[in-house]
């Protein structure tokens, strides 16, 4: 196991699926934009808009897109590798949280998983907003100290000879898994490849779905 050689945090997380932490979290944020949007620093419907657009129309979508070019296209795929920033842009996904972007591969050899040390960098433009858990201290230090532990709470068991790497993104440097590409899925359309594509298998603390596998 190789702990991050993503970025220069020396800083600690956690993560824990019980974690409840969150809640008072949110309740802040909540208490916050209350504040902001009586004090009219903010407008609620832009901020609607906002949240909407990385929720349901960005979300895991784009990296999904970028996941199944990549495992159709040996072309593509090598662009990703050299330049990962410029071979996201092909698909026009790009802008903030996105600026700076590195792939990394998973091979039955290695397993990566990405987290952020510091605090939630994300890359926005291919995931989306980051999932609460991704955000959590639990998670933020496990993932380091004990990654295979932690791929455990998500249900992925690696050979014991597999390594894994563990990638810590920084503000200016944010990483994407690009996970391995299920067996059974020889054939199939980019489109279909796509829907075998997991958030969570984009960030390393999943795999990729098996063709007829439920969500």
């Amino acid at each position: 196991m190789i702990p991050a050689m993503g970025g220069d945090h020396d800083h600690h997380h956690d993560h824990d699926h019980g974690d409840n932490r969150w809640s008072e979290t949110q309740l802040r944020v909540k208490a916050l934009e209350s504040l902001l949007v009586d004090k009219k620093l903010v407008d609620p419907a832009a901020l609607d808009a906002l949240i909407d657009t990385y929720e349901n129309k960005v979300g895991p979508r784009n990296g999904k897109r970028v996941i199944a070019r990549a495992w159709s296209d040996p072309a593509y795929k090598a662009r990703l590798l050299k330049d990962a920033t410029a071979a996201i842009a092909e698909f026009g996904y790009t802008g903030r949280q996105g600026e700076d972007m590195v792939v990394v591969e998973n091979t039955p050899e290695q397993h990566n998983m990405v987290v952020c040390t510091l605090c939630s960098c994300y890359p926005w433009p291919v995931l989306g907003l980051p999932p609460v858990w991704y955000k959590s201290a639990p998670y933020r230090s496990r993932a380091v100290k004990e990654p295979r532990a932690v791929l455990a709470d998500f249900g992925v068991t690696l050979p014991a000879a597999t390594r894994i790497r563990v990638w810590d993104s920084t503000a200016e440097l944010r990483y994407l898994v690009l996970p391995m590409r299920p067996a059974g899925s020889e054939g199939l359309r980019e489109d279909a490849l796509a829907e075998l594509v997991t958030r969570d298998s984009m960030i390393g603390t999943g795999l990729a779905r098996a063709p007829g596998q439920k969500p």
